[in-house]
């Protein structure tokens, strides 16, 4: 994986690829999807991936707000009193959504404000309805995570265990690593200085990783205030492992997202209570609304 320089990013270790990995890109969802697995056969791993990215682009048609008529479309159009239909992927990715809502007090919050406890998620019927007009959901804090989680489970099902997905670079998921001695190298890099200051060297396996930054523009907002947050980058990471865990992926880019919102002290809380968390939060150069240390890092 190469670097990035415009955004708070999770990539590959200094040596560059791992040695016989296999490599495989997909554009979706505004980014680049890539599979990175260790295989006999490389044919075999071709189709796996093309599987996975397949599974990726029905999801976004399902659930982009960009996209007519998707699940996400019909809902943000829905009046008081109607309801719609969802797949079974939107609506787990929905009830994702509002468990974090709870967890963070509303920092992730899918609706950017306009009133996601407005909407009744129904999941043993699929249905979500409104109690009130004008909610706008937007899944792009947690849509991409999710394909990420659902792709790592396809590659499992054809028995491709050793692999590393990412998206865009700012949220990652590994397996098992690409040989027993050790997982796969990522770092986590500064969205400033070029891109060239590195936070953090891991050896990633059986883990969630998910970056969050302002550089890309403001399309980062506190839900309370509206107001485009500005300031810091984020990350966080969590074991894909234990209940709860299937969806590391998905929780882990809530959880970054919310990072860019909450105070210091409240990530920390959060990060101490939640076993196996890892929170990093990078306050901009010369930023006046941040003071502390260089890097926070806490973990649960």
């Amino acid at each position: 994986m190469s670097t990035t320089a415009d955004r708070a990013a999770v990539t590959s270790g200094e040596t560059g690829p791992v040695p016989g990995a296999h490599r495989f890109s997909h554009a979706a969802m505004a980014t680049l999807f890539e599979i990175h697995c260790v295989h006999a056969d490389a044919a075999y791993a071709g189709q796996a991936a093309q599987a996975a990215f397949d599974l990726v682009d029905r999801l976004e048609r399902e659930m982009s707000r960009f996209v007519a008529n998707s699940d996400i479309s019909r809902i943000n159009e829905l009046s008081a009193g109607q309801e719609t239909r969802v797949s079974p992927e939107t609506m787990a990715c929905l009830l994702i959504a509002r468990r974090m809502y709870d967890i963070t007090g509303g920092a992730f919050d899918i609706s950017i404000g306009s009133g996601l406890a407005d909407l009744d998620i129904v999941p043993d019927e699929f249905v979500v309805r409104a109690r009130a007009e004008g909610v706008r959901l937007d899944l792009g804090g947690v849509g991409k995570g999710y394909a990420i989680d659902r792709m790592a489970e396809l590659l499992e099902e054809w028995e491709i265990f050793r692999a590393v997905v990412h998206g865009g670079f700012s949220s990652v998921l590994a397996l098992e690593g690409p040989s027993e001695e050790g997982g796969w190298p990522l770092t986590l890099s500064s969205p400033w200085a070029g891109g060239q200051e590195i936070l953090a060297h891991v050896s990633a396996r059986h883990r969630a990783f998910s970056a969050s930054g302002t550089q890309k523009g403001d399309h980062i907002r506190d839900p309370l205030s509206g107001e485009a947050v500005r300031g810091r980058a984020a990350w966080a990471a969590l074991p894909r492992a234990g209940e709860g865990q299937e969806d590391a992926a998905a929780v882990a880019e809530a959880l970054s997202t919310a990072f860019m919102v909450l105070s210091p002290d409240r990530v920390a809380e959060l990060a101490r209570r939640w076993p196996g968390l890892e929170a990093w939060l990078l306050p901009e150069p010369a930023h006046e609304e941040i003071s502390g240390p260089p890097v926070i890092h806490v973990a649960g």
